[in-house]
């Protein structure tokens, strides 16, 4: 197999230039025609690096008319007209980041100078909002036919502001009025399509265009961005291929590998499951299984609204929620769990119909470890690179069954923890502190990419800790009122290994004290 021959569209996210340099392509088109003849006026809520851009830029060139550059593609097979209209698309991440209700202005004004330049201006038109309309009905006017207007990121001025009391306000304001054309001009617009990653209701988008179809959680398009797993078989089985003789493995184990690096997204009750396409993509690149969503960092918007909300993170590999719970607008939040859902760290797992319930979790391996990592600075104090030699170190200890040396790591680890106002804020809402030890137990386990689960229901009562490695389990205990043999006689008296034993793997007890004063371990017994 030529190496060579497959082009991957890493950092490419104009449709135009994908399909005129011979980029690999995952056709979406079909979904694409069928969401432009449903609803005039849409939006789309997905993650940061899932294609969304690539989308707009696909709507682009259909409403530009550009019949050639789909040759080849479903949509031939639908499309029987190929009209051209005028389009209008900004991208607003350009304007993220601003400072000033002035910087957020002439940004946006400064994204429209194109169009200016194509339509004019009129000496009247001094906000943005302002210009906006006057672009949307000189487009109309002087080619008779409606637009088509294509919004990316809408949402991306708002997100680094979201609790400053003063700034959030007044940039709400300024975007209110920019996007307030939108439904003065209604009659002048063919389409319109919205992409962001959150819901701010008090925007114009939502509070007055009454028939904006929201398409986030409609199972008909939960596969409009990303790549399901009939495509990775089909489209991409060469590139599985290519991967596995890399590794120097099956392709049907390269799969595997895949699949628990990459996939596990979903976004409706009725979903197949999504892999990270800029993930995908740079792996088989880069022939290397990476953590790539991760290269610019966690958000720091998210971090923060976590520690504004005083998130429990060990909560997060099992959620049960309604949808009303984390798809909501952005004002209404009463915690981090619609920016969780909405910037991809959680996803949906499973739905119960009859209680018209979700099952939220962390997606797959490289959320996990990334998430965590970028967690651990901002919930622990330590340094990122601290941490991961800590969590490497206690990890071979445990691979060799060396519980004393793995034990000694940690309570290295734990004495030099200091106590950052994340935790603290934490400590004050628990009796003791074990909830703190549960949340660095969380962070340390999952760090190295293991099942672990806090407070864990079993028939006598709930277990403090429990980590599933591929080869033994371990069922946790930990006292600071106590001793590390009152912590073993629990995990006896109230059977909380017997639900594991019947997995056919060893069992270890172990039972830790925690020292009030030296705030680290203090004594453990391995059983």
């Amino acid at each position: 197999m030529d190496k060579l021959s497959r082009k991957y569209p890493v950092g490419i996210q104009t449709f135009e230039r994908l399909r005129r340099e011979n980029y690999l392509y995952i056709d979406k088109t079909d979904l694409v025609w069928k969401m432009t003849k449903e609803s005039p006026f849409v939006f789309l809520s997905r993650p940061r690096r899932f294609g969304k851009s690539l989308l707009t830029t696909t709507l682009d060139s259909y409403f530009e008319g550009r019949k050639d550059l789909f040759e080849g593609l479903k949509i031939m097979d639908l499309e029987t007209e190929w009209e051209q209209y005028p389009v209008i698309h900004l991208d607003l991440s350009l304007a993220k980041g601003r400072n000033t209700v002035d910087e957020l202005r002439r940004v946006l004004l400064l994204l429209m100078d194109t169009l200016v330049e194509k339509y004019g201006k009129e000496d009247n038109e001094i906000f943005p909002g302002d210009v906006l309309r006057g672009i949307i009905r000189r487009a109309y006017e002087r080619t008779g036919k409606q637009v088509a207007v294509i919004i990316d990121e809408y949402d991306a001025p708002l997100l680094e502001v979201l609790h400053e009391e003063v700034m959030l306000p007044e940039f709400r304001r300024v975007m209110q009025e920019f996007y307030q054309p939108l439904k003065a001009s209604e009659a002048m617009i063919r389409f319109c399509f919205i992409t962001g990653i959150t819901k701010f209701s008090q925007l114009s988008i939502f509070s007055t265009i009454n028939n904006l179809t929201n398409i986030s959680m409609d199972s008909k398009y939960a596969a409009i961005c990303g790549i399901t797993e009939d495509e990775l078989e089909t489209d991409m089985a060469p590139d599985i291929a290519m991967l596995a003789e890399e590794y120097e493995c099956t392709p049907e184990e390269m799969h595997a590998k895949l699949k628990l690096q990459y996939d596990g997204y979903r976004f409706a009750k009725e979903s197949p499951d999504i892999y990270n396409p800029f993930s995908l993509l740079k792996c088989f690149n880069h022939r290397d299984i990476g953590s790539y969503w991760f290269e610019s960092g966690t958000p720091t918007f998210l971090i923060r609204q976590m520690q504004h909300y005083r998130t429990d993170i060990t909560t997060m590999e099992r959620i049960e929620a309604r949808a009303s719970a984390f798809d909501q607008p952005t004002e209404n939040m009463e915690d981090a769990l619609p920016l969780l859902y909405q910037s991809g760290y959680i996803t949906i797992k499973d739905y119960d119909r009859e209680s018209d319930t979700y099952i939220l979790a962390i997606p797959n391996k490289e959320v996990r470890t990334g998430f965590v990592s970028g967690l651990v600075p901002a919930y622990t104090g330590l340094k990122r690179n601290d941490t991961e030699g800590f969590a490497l170190r206690f990890w071979r200890a445990l691979k060799k069954d060396d519980i004393t040396a793995a034990m000694e790591e940690m309570k290295a680890f734990l004495a030099g923890i200091p106590y950052v106002e994340g935790f603290q804020k934490k400590l004050e809402e628990v009796k003791n502190y074990e909830g703190f030890y549960e949340y660095t137990f969380w962070l340390i386990f999952n760090m190295m990419n293991l099942y672990a689960r806090t407070q864990v229901k079993c028939a006598n009562g709930r277990i403090d800790f429990v980590v599933q490695m591929p080869d033994m389990t371990y069922v946790f205990e930990l006292k600071v009122n106590g001793t590390a043999q009152e912590a073993i006689d629990q995990i006896n008296g109230k059977g909380y290994a017997l639900p594991y034993q019947t997995e056919g793997k060893p069992v270890v007890k172990f039972g830790v004290q925690f020292d009030r004063d030296t705030m680290t371990v203090g004594e453990y017994i391995v059983a």
